[in-house]
C-alpha cells in the first residue's frame, strides 16, 4: 500500500475497499446501535471485515465515540428490522439492520437557512455523514478508535481516516439550496463560511495526523459535476482542499481525494489540490470516468483508488462478468503504478460477500509488477 501511494508499482496490486455500513452489519451480524455506537465493536468490526475479505487497509470512517453512550440511554428496544434508542435528552434514534441509523427529535430546529448560520459553530464536534445524519464526536476522546486500530494492526494493514470537506459541512449545514445558491448571488458570504471550516477541518486533521494511521481520505462527494460546475469547483472547492491537503502533507501523512459521480471535466483540478491520490472514478453509468483515461491524464503524479462499480457490476452482475470487468481494470493499470484495486464508492449492503471476495482472488491472480 505505502508503494502504491507512492506512485510506486509493488509486485501485487494492492486492494483495499470502501464498506458501506450496511454491508458491514449485514456480514457481522452485530447489533447495529453497539457498531454505531460502541469503538470497540466498531474497531473490532473493521478488523473481521478486513480478515473476510483478505484487504491490504482499513478505513476508518467513525472517529469520537463517546465511551460513556450507555449512559444517555433511557430506553432500547430492538425488532426485527433494527433496534430503536430513546435517549436522556428526549431525542430517538433507529438503527435498522443494513443501513444507516435515523435520528429523530421533535425539539430539534430545522438547518438554518442561510449558509451564514455555519459561523456560529465553535468547534467541529461532529462529523457530517449523510442526509442530515451527524456522528457526533467526543472532546475527550476524538480518535479512540484510529488509534485502536494502529495499535491493533501493529504495521499489518495501511490505516486510514478520514475527514470531511468543507463544503460539505456547509451544505449540511446551511441547507443545499441555500448555499448553492450563494455560490451565485453572494460569494462573498460563501468564501467567508468555507474558509470558517477550513480553519477547524485543518486542526482536525493535523490532530489526525498524529495517531498513527498512514493516510486521510478526504470526503468531498458533493463536488462532482452533478451539482457544481467546473468553474464553481476552481473557486468553491479547490482553493479549500488545497490548503487541508498540504497541511496533512506537513504532518507526514499521505491523503487521497473522494468525489462521486462525473468528475471527468475537473480531473486535473482535482490533482491540484495537492493530494496524494484520488478515489472513486465512478465508471459508467453512474460516472463518467474509464480507468485507461484517467491513468493517461493523471500521468502518474499521484495514485488511484478504484474503480469497479459497486452497483451495476458486484451487486447485479455475475461471478464471471465481474471477474472480466476487474481483469479489465488490472489491464489498464498495468505497467502504470500507484493503483489500488477498489470498488468506485462504498461497497453496496446487498453485495453477496462471494463477489467482494473475486477483488482479491483476481488481484492474486493478475500478472506481478515489477519496479
Amino acid at each position: 500500500m505505502r508503494l502504491a501511494m507512492s506512485c510506486g508499482a509493488p509486485d501485487r496490486v494492492p486492494v483495499m475497499a470502501q464498506f458501506s455500513i450496511g454491508h458491514m452489519l449485514l456480514q457481522l451480524g452485530v447489533s447495529p446501535a453497539e457498531f454505531w455506537c460502541d469503538a470497540d465493536v466498531y474497531v473490532d468490526g473493521l478488523f473481521r471485515m478486513r480478515d473476510l475479505y483478505d484487504f491490504d487497509g482499513i478505513l476508518v470512517s467513525l472517529h469520537g465515540h463517546d465511551p460513556a453512550w450507555r449512559e444517555r440511554i433511557a430506553a432500547r428496544r430492538e425488532a426485527p428490522e433494527g433496534e430503536e434508542i430513546r435517549w436522556s435528552d428526549g431525542t430517538r434514534t433507529f438503527f435498522p439492520r443494513n443501513e444507516l441509523p435515523r435520528h429523530f427529535a421533535s425539539d430539534v430546529a430545522a438547518p438554518p437557512a442561510s449558509a451564514d448560520a455555519a459561523g456560529e459553530i465553535r468547534a467541529l464536534d461532529y462529523i457530517p455523514v449523510s442526509q442530515g445524519l451527524r456522528f457526533a464526536i467526543d472532546a475527550e476522546h476524538p480518535f479512540d478508535a484510529l488509534e485502536q486500530t494502529v495499535r491493533r494492526s501493529a504495521g499489518r494493514y495501511s490505516v486510514h481516516g478520514e475527514i470531511t470537506s468543507p463544503f460539505d459541512y456547509v451544505l449540511e449545514r446551511g441547507g443545499h439550496q441555500a448555499v448553492l445558491l450563494s455560490l451565485l448571488d453572494d460569494p462573498p458570504s460563501a468564501h467567508r463560511v468555507l474558509e470558517e471550516f477550513t480553519r477547524k477541518i485543518i486542526a482536525l486533521a493535523i490532530a489526525m495526523c498524529r495517531t498513527g494511521i498512514d493516510a486521510i481520505k478526504i470526503s468531498s462527494p458533493y463536488a462532482g459535476a452533478g451539482f457544481i460546475s467546473p468553474t464553481c469547483y476552481r473557486e468553491f472547492i479547490l482553493p479549500y482542499e488545497r490548503r487541508i491537503a498540504s497541511a496533512i502533507r506537513e504532518g507526514g501523512v499521505r491523503s487521497y481525494l473522494h468525489t462521486c459521480g462525473a468528475i471527468k471535466d475537473r480531473l486535473v483540478m482535482m490533482i491540484e489540490s495537492g493530494v496524494d491520490g484520488i478515489e472513486c472514478l465512478d465508471p459508467p453509468p453512474i460516472g463518467n470516468v474509464e480507468l485507461g483515461d484517467a491513468l493517461r491524464a493523471i500521468g502518474g503524479r499521484c495514485f488511484v483508488k478504484g474503480n469497479v462499480d459497486s452497483v451495476n457490476t458486484l451487486l447485479r452482475s455475475t461471478p464471471a462478468e465481474i471477474r472480466a470487468d476487474v481483469r479489465s481494470r488490472l489491464a489498464a493499470a498495468r505497467g502504470a503504478g500507484g493503483f489500488i484495486l477498489s470498488t468506485a464508492c462504498s461497497i453496496a449492503p446487498h453485495v453477496p460477500k462471494e463477489h467482494v471476495m473475486i477483488l482479491r482472488e483476481m488481484v492474486g491472480q493478475d500478472q506481478p509488477h515489477r519496479n
